[in-house]
């Protein structure tokens, strides 16, 4: 079973910027797909971005397209997500997990994540106006 720690979250003003880990350990990621989701007060859970892992291709919701970035280290099993131009609305528990599928943005399907386990604690990020 994979471990996931997440890192990386903090408060921060509006239009500024954060960038989060996941180390993913116990688990090869060869043939895996890796995702971010985030979790609002109050809101159901939603899958933002998502990576192959063995080619690098990436997938973003709409809501953060074009602000967020996410990346993998291969040699350290660590998924990055860098945030930049940050919302209020961007305020959630950010966590990350692996999952098998055709491609990743499956994975970032609710329909199709509600299945999945989160063994991460996630981490927090707060923006403020």
């Amino acid at each position: 079973q994979a471990q996931v720690v997440e890192s990386g979250g903090g408060v921060v003003q509006a239009g500024g910027s954060l960038k989060l880990s996941c180390t993913i350990g116990g688990s090869s990621l060869e043939h895996s797909e890796v995702g971010w989701y985030r979790q609002a007060p109050g809101k159901e859970r939603e899958g933002i971005a998502c990576i192959t892992w063995s080619s690098g291709s990436v997938y973003y919701v709409d809501s953060v397209k074009g602000r967020f970035t996410i990346s993998r280290d291969n040699t350290k099993n660590t998924l990055y997500l860098q945030m930049t131009s940050l919302k209020p609305e961007d305020t959630a528990m950010y966590y990350c997990t692996p999952y098998v599928a055709d491609t990743c943005s499956v994975g970032l399907d609710p329909r199709i994540f509600r299945f999945y386990t989160f063994r991460g604690q996630g981490t927090q990020v707060t923006v403020s106006s």
